[in-house]
């Protein structure tokens, strides 16, 4: 080999070798950029239980994304809702520097910030292609960013998971007029509890681990919370019998993975994208296990419980879409951030419209 052919192989081994390395290839010793950084332990409260069907898998499946692609260099510790602070009191804690990171959802967080459940799930909203879509490539992140800013929360936010639709409420008896709904007691949750209040029903936010001892109780009369394998794993099922779709209130809902920003800022710029990377990796994890796990759950609440999974009926729907207009109308005067969401997510819909409604064909109607 001539000189020159060999100092062009040279450097194209040596560029090879750079390239393994950009793309955390292992090239016969540790990797150099891990081994000069010291490991890191962030303490994660949850909101929801680390066992729980899809919740819990889904917090468990992104810290052992992040551990495995950092090469241990970032381990993720799960704590469950009352082990480090209450269900709902995470986003304070990350906040305040209590704990390292939370996992929880905005709708949680209402009471605080009027917005917060557009980040969650919107009454007769997107499904959850088109609201990556907002999110990810319209301005959905950036107000989501700047909402907690706006608000004094010290945190960085990601979306770390994205359910199909919910099941929009478990009854006692089938439910036929809003007369019916008049004096309930219900667990309701996010923007789709403000529209049951307009139809006379009394609305309390319980987190999850506090439905079931509420409905045997008779605290509340209903519910709703989520898929049908998250309620089975609830039980709601021994309860109450009359299961209602479509979720109009949460045809997609999404949750956060927050990291409290001092402690964000102090991780290196690799470190940082293997969080990102793995939050997006579980979007997908949480989609593919969602969408291929209800049907048997819906088949074993009919055939073996005597549960009645019923749709509403036209007129309802049109009312909660009613309700909901009204909603809008009071949301967007009484609090401009709120208006700002709601306008840049409502001209994302009517820009999307023209693909979205031509694009895809109508949904197989089961037989």
């Amino acid at each position: 080999m001539n000189t020159h052919l060999r100092i062009v192989s040279l450097i194209g081994s040596t560029t090879f070798l750079i390239f393994l390395a950009g793309c955390g290839v292992k090239s016969g010793q540790s990797d150099i950029a891990e081994s000069t950084e010291r490991p890191v332990q962030l303490k994660l409260a949850s909101s929801f239980h680390s066992g729980a069907v899809l919740h819990g898998e889904t917090i468990v499946h992104l810290a052992k994304r992040v551990e495995a692609a950092s090469d241990g260099g970032i381990k993720i510790k799960v704590y469950d809702p009352g082990k480090l602070v209450a269900a709902l009191e995470v986003l304070d804690a990350v906040s305040a520097g209590k704990v390292d990171a939370g996992y929880s959802t905005p709708g949680y967080w209402m009471g605080k910030i009027p917005a917060a459940p557009f980040f969650a799930a919107v009454p007769f909203g997107p499904d959850g292609n088109e609201y990556m879509a907002w999110f990810f490539a319209g301005n959905g992140m950036k107000l989501y960013q700047e909402m907690y800013d706006r608000y004094g929360f010290n945190v960085k936010v990601f979306i770390c998971a994205i359910f199909p639709p919910e099941t929009s409420g478990w009854f006692a008896h089938e439910i036929r007029s809003r007369e019916d709904l008049d004096g309930l007691k219900m667990r309701f949750f996010g923007l789709g509890g403000n529209i049951m209040e307009k139809l006379g029903v009394a609305v309390n936010l319980l987190p999850g681990g506090e439905i079931f001892p509420a409905l045997e109780k008779g605290v509340i009369d209903a519910t709703e919370f989520a898929l049908p394998s998250i309620d089975e794993d609830m039980g709601f099922y021994k309860i109450v019998k009359y299961n209602y779709f479509p979720g109009w209130h949460q045809q997609a809902t999404a949750f956060e993975f927050f990291i409290n920003k001092d402690v964000w800022e102090s991780l290196s710029p690799r470190r940082q994208a293997i969080i990102e990377m793995a939050s997006r990796d579980t979007i997908v994890f949480s989609i593919a296990r969602a969408e291929a796990t209800q049907t048997e759950v819906m088949h074993r609440n009919e055939a073996e419980r005597g549960v009645k999974n019923t749709v509403w009926p036209p007129e309802m729907l049109e009312l909660f879409k009613q309700k909901w207009l009204e909603v809008v109308a009071e949301e967007t005067k009484a609090d401009p951030f709120f208006k700002n969401v709601y306008d840049d997510y409502s001209q994302f819909r009517k820009n999307y419209a023209i693909w979205g409604s031509k694009a895809y064909l109508p949904r197989a109607k089961s037989k």
